[in-house]
């Protein structure tokens, strides 16, 4: 199975993060290995804070593996920038199972809920196009630390949600399935990020969990996520 995380900068990480695709990496070699899975994906680097660009390769386990570092994940990008990135990502990489965290720069800066739900139908779209049996997950927004302050911007981040569950059930199919990650209940923006919005370790753990629980629990992929120690 090819692996592709697709995500925004809670997915992409900035310098020094474990981030949540490590935690994935060591939850796919412990459950698959033996060389029964691949990550996949056009980049590897982590943002950088100082550089403003993705530019550092600096991970806080200097022994996560090159090609256990890619993804399709970029700081500020959201289904807005992806939808049109998809396909090719997907024809060039063969990725087959796509692990995807976006929404919430687009609900913050780009998109309303409407305009971002038909934008994760035309990801859907490109992605099939691209590779008709394509599986995905897909997460729901984690409203940050602007939704306590910011009622209008919390409607949408729940309107969104609402709408994602929506599309996941009118677009899934046998041949192509879309579920829907479960966001962890004891998810606290206060003690899981280190700034409101991005996941500090035991975020990452938390959000790997959801993704891996759910290619379990409907798939039959891998195992129940059991958190790992940090290196």
């Amino acid at each position: 199975m090819r692996f592709m995380f697709v995500g925004d900068s809670m997915t992409i990480g900035r310098a020094g993060d474990f981030t949540w695709r490590y935690r994935m990496w060591q939850h796919l070699e412990s459950t698959l290995g033996g060389g029964r899975y691949e990550i996949v994906g056009p980049r590897s680097e982590l943002y950088d804070t100082a550089a403003d660009a993705p530019l550092s390769h600096a991970y806080a386990d200097p022994d996560f593996p090159a090609p256990a570092r890619r993804h399709l994940a970029g700081w500020g990008e959201g289904w807005l920038h992806m939808a049109p990135l998809i396909g090719e990502a997907v024809t060039a990489t063969g990725a087959d199972v796509l692990l995807v965290s976006l929404g919430l720069i687009d609900l913050g800066f780009y998109t309303n809920s409407d305009q971002t739900a038909e934008n994760v139908r035309a990801f859907t779209a490109a992605a099939r196009a691209a590779n008709p049996r394509v599986k995905a997950v897909l997460m729901p927004v984690i409203p940050n630390i602007r939704a306590e302050y910011d009622a209008p911007f919390a409607d949408e981040c729940e309107r969104f949600n609402e709408l994602l569950a929506k599309a996941v059930a009118d677009l899934d199919t046998a041949a192509s399935p879309l579920l829907l990650a479960t966001t962890p209940e004891s998810y606290d923006i206060h003690t899981d990020t280190y700034d409101g919005t991005h996941p500090g370790p035991t975020g990452e753990q938390k959000l790997a969990g959801a993704f891996a629980d759910a290619m379990h629990q409907a798939w039959g992929v891998g195992g129940t996520y059991t958190p790992t120690p940090s290196a």
